[in-house]
């Protein structure tokens, strides 16, 4: 009786040893999953990197958003084709552009070639970069500027079509320098009463797609002799803005007290509104953003510093801040 319940419980045991054995060697569908996303993770293209780029959102704005690209930051002619290909309707680069955005060239134009010289990049398209409605011409030079001058070392751009600079848009009209840079402007609204005395200013603003947030520049001429600093604050922090469509998180009563500007570091002096929890001392990143990307499209400094209370918050260098 004895063996047979001992020879019971070996039976039972070895079973149990079995099974457990089965259990450890068999890979549950989590485990599966996690084998497959390294599998998956070892096929990434390690050589892709982030590059700014300006797209048309739903509203017809060009907003500053971020591509994958294949090309060296510092071969900047074949950075400047590879962008230039996602920027065309339709062309090889679609499948790059983010949901929510869409190309402005119209999709039968060609990048010939890029040169790129002593910050200057000439870039040269075929004849059929001017099929392309007129109420988007203007938008059209913005975005290949915009976007050519986010590649680090670009500071000015010169449009060829068909190996000619291209002077002037032929259904608006519009008269443009030989050498283009952001002074062009982007998404401009005009705001003034008097042909004198005409400040222009970039402030980028929110939107949003979904759930994710994206930074929107917009180029303001109006008739204020205030430094630029003050005039984004204060259009950044007032309500309503011109364009439901467009948002600010910085508080209304926040105050710009001092600014100081020298080694190309802009040092910005605000009180303690600009926090969105006083108690932990941080700014919202839309707040930090908003500030310094508009800091970088009107002053030549290399690196702003937020302070409170002459307590050094938050600092960054603008050459990065875009691609964050």
């Amino acid at each position: 009786m004895l063996k047979k319940i001992s020879l019971r419980k070996i039976i039972i045991s070895t079973v149990a040893l079995f099974a457990l054995l089965l259990i450890y060697l068999v890979p549950t569908n989590q485990d599966r999953e996690l084998k497959n996303l390294k599998q998956d993770l070892s096929y990434v293209d390690k050589s892709q990197i982030i590059s700014s780029i300006f797209l048309l959102d739903q509203n017809n704005h060009l907003a500053l958003t971020s591509v994958a690209v294949t090309s060296d930051q510092t071969d900047i002619e074949k950075r400047a084709c590879e962008l230039m290909e996602i920027l065309i309707q339709g062309g090889s680069g679609e499948d790059k552009i983010p949901s929510g955005f869409r190309s402005i060239l119209p999709s039968d134009v060609k990048v010939l070639n890029a040169k790129f010289e002593s910050g200057v990049l000439k870039i040269n398209f075929s004849k059929e970069l001017l099929d392309i409605p007129k109420e988007l011409e203007e938008k059209m030079v913005e975005a290949i500027v915009y976007t050519l001058t986010s590649i680090e070392g670009v500071s000015n751009v010169i449009i060829y079509v068909d190996n000619v600079i291209l002077s002037k848009l032929p259904q608006s009209n519009i008269t443009l320098p030989s050498t283009l840079n952001r002074n062009f402007g982007i998404n401009k609204q005009y705001d003034f009463s008097d042909m004198h005395d005409i400040t222009s200013v970039t402030i980028y603003y929110l939107n949003k797609y979904n759930e994710d947030t994206y930074y929107v520049p917009v180029t303001k001429y109006v008739n204020d002799d205030r430094e630029k600093i003050q005039i984004i604050v204060e259009s950044l922090k007032s309500s309503p803005i011109y364009n439901t469509n467009l948002m600010s998180y910085l508080n209304s009563n926040t105050k710009l007290l001092e600014t100081t500007l020298e080694n190309n570091i802009l040092d910005l002096y605000f009180n303690e509104y600009i926090f969105s929890d006083a108690d932990s001392k941080n700014i919202l990143e839309e707040v930090i953003y908003t500030i310094c990307l508009s800091v970088q499209d009107n002053y030549d400094v290399k690196q702003v510093v937020i302070h409170v209370d002459n307590e050094e918050i938050y600092k960054t260098v603008l050459k990065s801040i875009e691609n964050e």
